[in-house]
Parts: C-alpha cells; structure tokens; sequence
C-alpha cells in the first residue's frame, strides 16, 4: 500500500501509521522531506484515508480533493483506491536485433588489469561488504567485491589481498597509490546517480539526480587516469520502473538512460521485487530482467549489462527472498542478456546485519549451490548464443517461458524460466532437424523425450528449468 503525496514524494501507508502514532504534532518525515500538517482537517483526511485503505485491503490508495498545507505550500492530493487482484501491465521487452554480433566469450580480454579475461569466467559479487569476510564470500561461489566502505583504504586491499578476492571500488587517493595492484579490477561511480540527491545548499529534503553530462565528465577522468580497467556503474530502480519517485524530478523520464550508460564500461542497476513495498512491483519479478533487457537496448547492445539481485530482507520484515525466487530471478538476468550477477546482502531491518547471507544458513546453502551451478556452466554462458534454432510456446500464452539457446562442444543447452507467478505448460519446437532421444534436464535427476524435433515441459510459476542434449 502506498499513499502519494504530490509528486514525487510516497510514504508506505504502514510507516505512515507508525509515524501518526509516533509524531502526536502531525509532522511526518519521509524520503527526507517533512511533511507539516497545519490543517488538523488535512491530517485526520489523511488518516481516514489510510484506514480506508487497510480496512478494503486496498492495495494502493490516493487522495483527492484535499488541500493540505505541506512544508510552507498548499499542496493538493490526488487520489484513486486499487483493489487487489487488478491486473498488472507487463511492458514489452526491447528484443535484440536480428543481426546483432555473437557475443564475445572473454569480454575482459580489452583491459589488461580489468577482471579475468578466462571464457570460464563468470563474475558473481556481492555489494560493499567487509573484507573481512571475503574467504566466507569465496567458499560460497562468490569472486568478486564491489565497493568498499569509505575504501578502498589500504588494510582494506590488504585483507582482500590476501583471501585472493578481486574488487571494483572507487578511485580516491588510496587507490592511485595502487595502479598496478592486480587485487583491483575496475574502478566505479558513486552509486545510483539516477536518483534524487541530498540537497547541498544545507537544507533538508533532496535535490535532482547528479545529470548523465556528469557522470560522462568522470568517467572520462577515470580512463585518463587508468586505461587499463574497466569502468562501472549501478544504477537505480527507476532502469525497470519508470514510476520510482526516488528520482524525484527525474521522475517518468526514462529518456534519461540512454546518456547514463554512455558514462561506463560495465553498467548495472537494482530493483527487488520480492522485497518490494509498492504494489505495482512487489511479487513482480519480471521488472529484474526487464531492466536487464532495457539496460542492454539503451547502451545498443554495445555494453556489459550486470544487475543486482535481492539475497536478504532488506528493509522487510516480513518477507525474505526464497532461494528460488532469487534462482529465478538470476536465471532471468542471464537468458535476458546479464553477464555478471551483484549480491545485495544487507539486512537493515528489524536489526543491521551487513553480511545477512553469511548469517542466514540455509539461505546460504542455496545460493551457493546456485553459485557453484553458474561456475560450472560459465564456458556456455560466455559462448554465442544460438538464435533461430528453437522457438517456444506456453500454455496458457499469457504465462511466458523465455529461454536462452547455447552450443558448447558439441552439446545444446536451452535455459528457460517461466515469467509468471503462475504454473504453465512449454513445448520447445527445434527449427531445423535434430534426432529423436532424451533430453536431460540439468540438476533435476530426469529427462524428457524429444520427439518429431519438439519436447514439452511443465513449470511452477518463475521457475527454472536447463536442458542440454547432444548435437
């Protein structure tokens, strides 16, 4: 549930009732702004609003026809009640063009002291955790760090040094004192400069996104100074969904992507969906592959697309990421064209816990298996992949299955998931000849018979399935 107030500005309806029983002077602060109901008419509309909206079980309620005094401005509410069940509209993925050039198995190799230029290479992070914990990272399939806090500082290099963890970080002053410390792998922005920014002028609330002009200016600092790494950048939720008001004046202008993506090498961004307070997103697990597929359009398919992945609670006390749910949606990330997976692993509520998945056993053990089942399959996922040899079809059609085709050493393997909360049926049709037999599904101990060049398979809602058969 998700109470607007003007725009950009949302407050979850749930904080909000915390902050009416919290804050007896009507004042309420979200998303850095203060809100200052001088109007106790304003403020009790406002409350009978959120009322409304738990007592329906609405699952997004505005207000309209309500002037309130905010911040010093009248500001008008709109409004409107949508009920559970409504339909969500799903938007059209940007497709690759026909002719677009086999992928490159060692995408590295043009950055001498970038990340590993070995086809087998597959790069699995997590998102600014401690060096400490490294050697736990590693043995869990992870191989790469990105960000380090208030780093890279020279004990922080140290430690990863020695667990024999690579890692993109800033380039600040430590940093130039190790230009040629192959520990660093890649230099990186400042996070999420999409979105809206703490205002500079000392004043509280937030200002405009840091403008793409920028981050274009430094990213060609960067390559002045060091050349020889690749250049990274995350990216925001408003990639997948235009509506994040955490842009704030950005807010709706997807038009902005296309100039951010021109300011790295390696481009990623992060929504998470199973987390996620606003019900347009929440349970949607579709908007991660989404922001892949936009990622990709937007650079002209001419950069690398990385993505992060939700692998914790977050800010949601009530609701965790299952392992298959985060299969689902890594294996999303790869059929729609991500080449690197990014672990979020913070916990900030009901208490901080930096390295949750360290802490969360078999949580854990999942994502470790899932990580060690990309490793293994790392020289596929680097090899071109293989348009117009197969075609798909689900029944029922509006619970898609999208697939990835790949050739490797003689063998073809289809990586497929289902992009519906919802059970659907596939059948797989080969386009060109290929003999009758059995084809295994990977890590499932079963097969499916291949017949007449087509087999059919039956999926779970956002799950995962990988074939490979023989040539």
């Amino acid at each position: 549930m998700t109470f607007l107030v003007g725009k950009p500005h949302a407050v979850s309806l749930l904080g909000y009732l915390s902050e009416v029983t919290r804050h007896r002077e009507r004042t309420m602060q979200t998303m850095g702004s203060q809100f200052r109901f001088e109007d106790r008419r304003g403020f009790w509309a406002l409350v009978i609003l959120v009322t409304l909206a738990v007592w329906t079980s609405a699952k997004e309620v505005r207000a309209q026809g309500f002037r309130v005094p905010v911040g010093g401005e009248s500001m008008v509410l709109s409004a409107a009640v949508q009920k559970p069940g409504s339909q969500v509209h799903v938007p059209e993925f940007p497709q690759p063009p026909a002719d677009l050039p086999p992928e490159d198995p060692t995408p590295y190799a043009r950055w001498p002291n970038g990340p590993s230029h070995s086809p087998d290479y597959f790069p699995i992070a997590v998102w600014l955790q401690h060096p400490k914990n490294a050697r736990a990272y590693k043995e869990a399939g992870i191989n790469l760090y990105i960000g380090l806090w208030r780093g890279p500082t020279e004990e922080q290099l140290q430690m990863l040094r020695e667990a024999g963890m690579p890692v993109i970080c800033s380039l600040n002053d430590v940093a130039r004192k190790h230009l040629n410390d192959p520990i660093i792998v890649g230099w990186m922005h400042g996070d999420e400069p999409d979105n809206a920014q703490p205002r500079r002028d000392g004043q509280p609330g937030w200002g405009p996104p840091i403008p793409p002009e920028k981050i274009i200016e430094d990213y060609q600092r960067i390559r002045e100074i060091d050349p020889t790494r690749p250049v990274f950048l995350n990216l925001g939720q408003g990639v997948a969904w235009d509506r994040w008001h955490g842009r704030g004046v950005r807010t709706n202008h997807p038009e902005d992507y296309p100039l951010y993506v021109q300011g790295a090498d390696i481009i990623s961004f992060d929504i998470y969906p199973v987390v996620h307070e606003h019900p347009e997103v929440k349970g949607q697990l579709w908007y991660v592959p989404y922001g892949v597929a936009r990622l990709r359009h937007w650079s002209n398919y001419q950069k690398i697309v990385w993505n992060c992945i939700e692998c914790s609670r977050i800010s949601n006390v009530n609701v965790k990421p299952t392992i298959d749910q985060i299969r689902a949606e890594v294996w999303m990330s790869i059929i729609h064209g991500s080449r690197g997976i990014i672990y979020f692993v913070h916990q900030f509520k009901p208490t901080f816990i930096e390295a949750s998945l360290l802490a969360d056993p078999e949580l854990l053990a999942g994502v470790t298996r899932l990580n060690r089942q990309i490793h293994q399959l790392a020289p596929v996922l680097n090899s071109p992949t293989i348009r117009g040899l197969v075609s798909v079809e689900s029944h029922p059609a509006e619970i898609p299955v999208a697939f990835m085709v790949k050739e490797h050493r003689g063998k073809v393997y289809i990586f497929a998931v289902s992009m519906r909360d919802k059970p659907t049926q596939a059948t797989f049709r080969f386009l060109r000849p290929v003999p009758s037999g059995r084809i295994e599904v990977l890590d499932e101990n079963r097969t499916l018979e291949l017949k007449d060049g087509q087999f059919t398979d039956h999926f779970l809602g956002y799950q995962v399935h990988l074939y490979h058969l023989p040539l």
